[in-house]
């Protein structure tokens, strides 16, 4: 099998297979969110602490509200910033591992019987097998979907793997 990168332009070949690593785009590290949250949040409590001393109570307290609300916000961020899918084909099997929000689950499929396809509802590539199924392509724009699943489908074809 040709596992030159103009056979193969999203996969990374390596001796033993090949791998798929797709995941979020994330131009922000939830290290470099938490020095924003503490900006804002210096910043917020001033405001409030500075109407709290002129008279108006109210604002420190909407204040606080205001900063558990883009604590909860930037928490649900930071939590699925590593969200990943990671695809190898190695010797005889397909692996799909899927990372959410720290949970990975990982489903192994025998070469031989594995289907790939598109997935009509989401518009993300299904791998089928072994009675599993499992939906990847989720970190891809949807053009270069098509692109995965032809990748996909000539890897597990290929029986020098």
């Amino acid at each position: 099998m040709d596992r030159s990168s103009s056979s193969f332009q999203l996969a990374k070949a390596s001796e033993d297979g090949l791998d798929w690593t797709l995941q979020r785009n994330c131009s922000v590290t939830p290290a470099q969110l938490g020095i924003c949250f503490l900006c804002l949040s210096a910043v917020s409590l001033a405001v409030g602490l500075f109407f709290w001393f002129q008279g108006a109570v109210l604002v420190l307290p909407f204040a606080v509200l205001e900063l558990i609300a883009l604590a909860t916000a930037f928490l649900i961020h930071a939590r699925h910033a590593a969200d990943r899918e990671r695809i190898s084909v190695r010797g005889g099997q397909l692996v799909v591992e899927v990372e959410r929000a720290g949970r990975v689950e990982r489903c192994e499929f025998v070469r031989e019987w594995v289907r790939i396809e598109p997935q009509r509802l989401h518009g993300l590539v299904e791998v089928k097998g072994g009675g599993r199924s499992v939906c990847v392509g989720r970190f891809l724009r949807a053009d270069l979907r098509v692109l995965l699943a032809r990748e996909l489908r000539q890897a597990v074809r290929s029986a020098s793997v």
